[in-house]
């Protein structure tokens, strides 16, 4: 969807990026954006974190000045990281209680939809549930799964955070309500995934592990939680076992069409390029 190679810019030796007058113009504009559809389909502990981290709506926020806020809640802090980081680092930043992010923001010309994670996907989409003890709990458990797990498996593997922390969705009194900063820091995404053009269901980790999907479109699937204490129900179940039946299945037929790739003289899928490339640019 967007053709450009974003760097990310430099931070000085107090964590601060002397950002341009267009980049807070963009964070302002995507602010403005946000707010106006988000108060009726993001669940109520990502407002009440919106609420505490306090974000000015006129420049990106500073990365100490998060950190100060949400270290208090949940021992967590934000790392700013370079666009591309390998899979290991990023496991470890998160089994250490730090959420990286990259020092970057999308173009003007890309505010509904980016598929490279910027520092409005991480700092507006995921800090403030950070500010939540379960989910922040989720996160640190998962890195520490991920660094234990054979790193051929962790495509696989990071199906679960896709589906969940990326692209998940809870059940509330209120109706469905997104809580994946996938959703939560596009546009599109967010009007997209209450129409009945999408398939929702209930999340079981076995067919979550089954489910392939692509980085560059709006998402055809969602999987539905009812609180997040489900969370970790699922790092309770055996997943080596689970990884490994879910290999032995097979995926199920993806719900999109299957993008155009060069001929390769290796045998994996489409989707498992598909996610692997994600990988190489999130760092998972």
């Amino acid at each position: 969807m967007n053709s450009i190679n974003y760097v990310s810019n430099p931070v000085d030796n107090q964590g601060y990026v002397h950002w341009s007058a267009v980049e807070n113009n963009t964070w302002s504009e995507l602010i403005k954006q946000h707010h106006e559809i988000m108060q009726s389909r993001a669940c109520t502990e990502f407002v009440s974190g919106l609420n505490i981290l306090n974000y000015s709506d006129h420049h990106i926020p500073q990365i100490p000045d998060v950190n100060e806020r949400l270290s208090h809640y949940s021992g967590w802090e934000v790392a700013p990281v370079a666009a591309l980081i390998q899979p290991r680092e990023f496991f470890t930043l998160l089994a250490h209680k730090k959420f990286p992010a990259a020092t970057f923001i999308r173009s003007p010309q890309a505010l509904d939809y980016l598929q490279e994670p910027d520092i409005f996907h991480e700092i507006y989409g995921h800090t403030p549930l950070l500010t939540n003890q379960k989910y922040a709990d989720f996160m640190q458990r998962f890195g520490e799964l991920a660094l234990i797990i054979a790193a051929k498996d962790r495509s696989r593997l990071f199906r679960l955070f896709w589906f969940t922390i990326e692209f998940g969705l809870l059940n509330t009194d209120a109706g469905l309500r997104a809580y994946g900063g996938g959703i939560l820091s596009s546009t599109g995404e967010m009007l997209s995934c209450f129409t009945d053009r999408v398939k929702t269901q209930t999340f079981d980790a076995l067919n979550v592990l089954r489910t392939s999907y692509r980085i560059d479109i709006m998402q055809p699937v969602y999987f539905v939680i009812d609180s997040f204490d489900d969370l970790f129900k699922i790092l309770d179940q055996d997943i080596q076992s689970l990884l490994q039946e879910s290999k032995e299945l097979g995926d199920f037929s993806p719900r999109y069409r299957p993008k155009l790739a060069l001929k390769s003289s290796t045998s994996k899928t489409l989707a498992e390029k598909n996610e692997e490339n994600h990988h190489s640019k999130r760092g998972h």
